[in-house]
């Protein structure tokens, strides 16, 4: 599971967060090169902001984020921005808190969508990216025998992470949220 250094929850996640910020960017640069693509500095401020933490984040945190630091943008440069990024998988909506999440993996370049889970810790806040290739077999199978054709598989799973636990924390109260969701990325 990857968490996040920057955040000051009181525990490290146990990554070498640094690292996973450049080797994110690192690919967006080059699919972006490959594909011919444009990185724009407004879809790059976008997705440094997303890749400073492992914690989802709303259109308009990402915007007071971006006004930290320099003139505030406007909310449609960001939703284009968004758009541009979730469309080539540099980023990824968390369905059930209508937010984002720089994407922690390559995926690589083969057709199809790999089924992914996103681990969401209700105590810190941060959001794990997984995938197993047995559970997008098992979808398949399942979507196979009821006659559908998935286009996407995103499964968000919420709970504690392990770091959150190390310390004793436990889920945020109040949260009415089903512990597994379905969405669309």
């Amino acid at each position: 599971m990857h968490g996040h250094d920057d955040q000051d929850d009181g525990h490290d996640h146990g990554h070498d967060h640094q690292i996973c910020r450049h080797d994110a960017l690192s690919r967006a640069e080059k699919r972006c090169e490959t594909r011919g693509l444009r990185l724009t500095a407004q879809r790059r401020q976008v997705l440094d902001v997303l890749l400073a933490r492992h914690v989802p984040m709303s259109a308009y945190e990402i915007i007071d984020r971006i006004a930290d630091r320099t003139r505030r943008p406007s909310p449609i440069s960001v939703y284009r921005a968004l758009d541009f990024l979730v469309a080539n998988g540099f980023v990824h909506r968390i369905e059930s808190r209508n937010a984002f999440l720089a994407c922690s993996h390559d995926h690589g370049e083969e057709p199809g969508n790999p089924a992914l889970v996103f681990l969401l810790c209700e105590a810190c806040g941060v959001a794990a990216e997984a995938e197993d290739a047995g559970l997008g077999a098992l979808l398949d199978r399942m979507a196979d025998a009821a006659g559908f054709r998935p286009a996407s598989a995103v499964l968000e799973v919420r709970g504690v992470c392990g770091a959150c636990r190390a310390v004793g924390a436990t889920a945020r109260t109040g949260a009415a949220e089903p512990a597994l969701t379905f969405g669309d990325d």
